[in-house]
C-alpha cells in the first residue's frame, strides 16, 4: 500500500511515481568507480506533486533486504570495517599505500 502524502509546498495530493534503486558510493580519484560497485544501492519510492513539480524520495515500503557497504578485515589489527575507508579506522593502516608495496 502506497503512502497518502500531501505536498509540503502547495498542500496538494502527491502521486506515487515508481520505485527505483539509487546508487550509493562515489567516484574516487585512485579507484574510479570501485566504491560505487561495492557500496550497493538504496531502493526508494518516488512521489511527485503534479501541481508544483516537487519530488520526494522515501525508503521503499516493500524493501526486503537492505544493501550494506561491503566490509573488509584489516591485515594489521584484524578488525572488520567498511571497505570504502582508505585507512583502517582503528589502527590507521593505509590500504592505498601499504597494499601497493
Amino acid at each position: 500500500m502506497k503512502r497518502e502524502l500531501k505536498c509540503l509546498r502547495c498542500d496538494q495530493q502527491m502521486e506515487y511515481m515508481k520505485s527505483e534503486k539509487i546508487q550509493l558510493g562515489q567516484t574516487g580519484y585512485f579507484w574510479g568507480n570501485l566504491s560505487n560497485l561495492t557500496a550497493g544501492a538504496l531502493e526508494v519510492d518516488i512521489y511527485i506533486c503534479n501541481t508544483c513539480g516537487k519530488i520526494e524520495f522515501f525508503q521503499a515500503e516493500e524493501q526486503e533486504d537492505i544493501d550494506h557497504i561491503a566490509q573488509r578485515v584489516c591485515p594489521r589489527c584484524g578488525k572488520l570495517h567498511d571497505m570504502d575507508y582508505p585507512k583502517c579506522p582503528f589502527c590507521k593502516y593505509n590500504f592505498l599505500v601499504d597494499e601497493q608495496l
